[in-house]
């Protein structure tokens, strides 16, 4: 007598479905029988991923609200001019911006050995910079980097060969 491979699974949502186990080895169709039982049907499964990313997409649109508040109370308060580019990047522009700055102060200034006198010039340079492109191009850039890569923009941020930035 063959181990059956149709199983009946009243899972943990409380649908039952028959499941073919053939693909298992006949000693460990039971204890995986009992297994599915303890989780939700396929379908109810898929819902409840669907309803997972949607809470992940809302939840990422909430801390992009957040950052971009922080981002423009940041701007008004040290008075940094706004930022200028395709309209579809300058909320993602701003947010790179305030990011690197701030980290920036925090290593230069708070952690480091670097006074207010020398940020108030780094600030004064990193005003010059409003492509919304340059600052998103950094935006994985260490906050003690900035020095450096305000070096590299120069006086004025050079251009680039991609028209959408």
């Amino acid at each position: 007598m063959a181990v059956r491979t149709q199983w009946t699974i009243t899972h943990d949502c409380g649908h039952e479905a028959v499941h073919d186990l053939a693909h298992r080895p006949a000693d460990r169709r039971a204890g995986f029988a009992r297994w599915l039982a303890t989780r939700d049907c396929t379908d109810c499964w898929k819902s409840a991923r669907e309803a997972d990313t949607l809470s992940k997409e809302q939840w990422l649109a909430a801390k992009r609200a957040e950052e971009r508040q922080a981002a423009d109370e940041w701007a008004a308060r040290f008075h940094m001019p706004p930022l200028e580019g395709p309209e579809n990047i300058l909320d993602w522009g701003e947010r790179c911006r305030h990011r690197l700055m701030v980290a920036a102060h925090t290593a230069l200034v708070v952690e480091g050995t670097g006074d207010e006198g020398e940020w108030a010039a780094l600030e004064e340079r990193a005003r010059a910079i409003t492509r919304a492109g340059w600052w998103i191009d950094q935006r994985e850039a260490e906050g003690r980097d900035l020095p450096e890569l305000l070096d590299a923009a120069g006086d004025s941020d050079r251009g680039t060969e991609n028209p959408h930035w």
